[in-house]
């Protein structure tokens, strides 16, 4: 007795995988839901909320002071860029005047906390197309730097170091020897890191042309940062809205072509050299002085709302904050842009490859702690 294969009158079915939450490549707890065909993917679909913890709401009901720890822990990578953000807010609704040399301060700190995220990028990057050495050059060059914030700050990651107004205190009497020292090696770890990975063959494979997208829906979606600037839209909060002393640094923006993972990798890179040439120019610069304005100990701006744009690692970081006068704010909305730059997932991720959604995903160098807040 013979039987007869069916298998050319079988319909084809969409297959549905989960994507974490708990999965080592989706970078924290990150769930995404991947409709497939084969071997591509027909859609995908993020979901968000495993690490909500109400920062935004705990605002209400902190003051002023301690509310820069919760931003401490809205980006985690990127501690001090956040701090900023939210004192900036603060200082732009009190029209307080901060003194050069914490401005100095601030940039040096906040440009190294960019190259440090972006190390950590780096390293992890490489891990999700299939390179484990990158990770040990990238986790390097970060440590020079963290150990570096633990003598300025205390902290290593949770600094609580910007303070409205100014910083905490002072740099160290050897700030100057250790930076120079620090320079030297930062400038040498990103052409190591470069060299070690950007043309390597295989990485070149899993990267070139893979999760492309344009620069016309990448403006669409609300993508900010290096992810849109892959895309080839020279756009930069430093340049193009000013805050802080960044006009005083002549420094460029780096751009893509193409807008794919191999652009929003290399982007970030030629970033890190740019970050090391925004320091080097604020050590020559900077000069003794005050570290904070004069202002209450208890912070109580006037009634009104403002809106502060930064650009930390990740794009366009900003903050919503209301007062009502009182030592609390009335309300503080942060413009994440990690939140942001998840709807382009999707397009991103549309006709690729199973095996590349990882590739995909980690591209875009999301935090969970200001995705979800």
């Amino acid at each position: 007795m013979t039987v007869k294969s069916t298998i050319d009158t079988l319909d084809p079915v969409d297959f549905r995988v989960n994507m974490g939450p708990q999965h080592p490549s989706t970078h924290g707890v990150f769930r995404m839901v991947l409709w497939i065909d084969g071997e591509r993917i027909e859609k995908v679909e993020p979901h968000i909320g495993y690490l909500h913890r109400g920062s935004e709401k705990l605002c209400e009901i902190e003051d002023y002071s301690q509310i820069v720890t919760l931003f401490d822990r809205i980006d985690y990578i990127g501690n001090l860029n956040s701090e900023l953000a939210f004192c900036m807010a603060v200082e732009k609704i009190m029209d307080l005047e901060i003194p050069d040399r914490a401005w100095y301060i601030r940039t040096i700190l906040c440009e190294l906390n960019r190259i440090a995220n972006h190390m950590l990028f780096y390293g992890v990057y490489g891990l999700d197309a299939g390179a484990m050495t990158p990770i040990l050059y990238g986790f390097r060059e970060r440590e020079r730097i963290q150990e570096l914030f633990e003598t300025v700050t205390g902290a290593r990651m949770m600094h609580n170091y910007i303070r409205v107004g100014g910083v905490h205190e002072d740099l160290p009497p050897d700030f100057t020897d250790r930076m120079t020292t620090l320079t030297d090696q930062l400038k040498r770890g990103i052409e190591e890191c470069d060299e070690l990975l950007s043309d390597n063959e295989m990485f070149l494979a899993r990267t070139k042309g893979v999760g492309a997208i344009g620069a016309e829906e990448a403006i669409d979606l609300g993508v900010t940062g290096p992810a849109l600037r892959a895309c080839g839209v020279p756009e930069d909060v430093r340049i193009s809205e000013p805050y802080g002393i960044y006009d005083r640094f002549n420094f460029g923006i780096p751009v893509g072509e193409h807008g794919d993972c191999w652009d929003r990798y290399y982007v970030r890179i030629e970033e890190m050299r740019q970050s090391m040439s925004i320091v080097e120019q604020a050590m020559k610069q900077i000069e003794p002085g005050d570290i904070a304005a004069k202002t209450r100990r208890l912070t109580r701006p006037p009634k009104g709302e403002v809106y502060q744009r930064t650009e930390s690692p990740r794009g366009d970081f900003a903050v919503f904050l209301v007062s009502d006068g009182s030592e609390h704010p009335y309300r503080v909305k942060v413009r994440a842009p990690s939140f942001a730059n998840l709807q382009a997932l999707e397009p991103m991720m549309r006709d690729a490859y199973v095996a590349d959604a990882v590739v995909i995903l980690g591209s875009l160098d999301i935090v969970l702690g200001e995705v979800d807040r």
